[in-house]
């Protein structure tokens, strides 16, 4: 077992010997995605490796968390900007970030969600941003479900394909891989974008 922490190895102990294994995966990816520091990826390719005939259900379970935590980051940034979402950015010292983002929102929108989706870069500054500026909540969605998507049903195909191994190549290789998958889905993205163009 890949596991290096004692922390993690107890939470996925906790999580694998739990009958609602399910929830309270689904309950760590909301968390994940709305303030936890630590990455899911963690817990959830050993707990994939550990029970590869239930791989693509846990994939479906953990992005739901991440869309559900996502609309709740949308709703902030919607409705409770001035009160809750700027606190929150400072509480997280995301402020450097989310100027940064509203930047690169203004320019591509829903190309920007997709890439900050897969990048690993905090995705609480795009849901905020989204819901403040207005951002149609169908095209958000939308984005944020191909970016999660990509990010852990990839993840789900590695770990059916290379098993516990893909723990430690995560662990060395994180930020390239990433880094590979959002230019792949920026481009794809950007072209989607260029033949709609064309068609108008």
């Amino acid at each position: 077992m890949a596991i290096t922490t004692k922390r993690t190895r107890v939470w996925f102990e906790r999580i694998n010997g739990s009958k609602n294994m399910l929830w309270l995966l689904g309950t760590l990816s909301f968390l994940e995605t709305i303030i936890l520091p630590i990455p899911i990826e963690l817990v959830l390719i050993p707990l994939m490796a550990a029970n590869k005939q239930r791989i693509w259900l846990l994939a479906t379970v953990t992005t739901a968390g991440c869309l559900i935590a996502s609309l709740v980051g949308y709703g902030v940034g919607m409705l409770l900007f001035q009160s809750i979402g700027t606190w929150f950015i400072e509480f997280m010292g995301m402020q450097n970030s989310y100027q940064a983002f509203q930047t690169f929102f203004e320019q591509y929108g829903f190309i920007a969600i997709l890439c900050i989706g897969i990048l690993p870069i905090p995705f609480q500054v795009a849901m905020i941003t989204a819901g403040l500026s207005g951002y149609p909540i169908l095209l958000f969605v939308l984005a944020a479900l191909m970016a999660r998507g990509v990010r852990y049903f990839g993840l789900a195909w590695l770990v059916h394909r290379f098993g516990h191994r893909v723990l430690v190549l995560w662990k060395r290789h994180a930020l390239v891989t990433s880094l590979v998958a959002g230019v792949f889905v920026l481009m794809l993205a950007l072209g989607m974008q260029a033949l709609a163009t064309l068609i108008v």
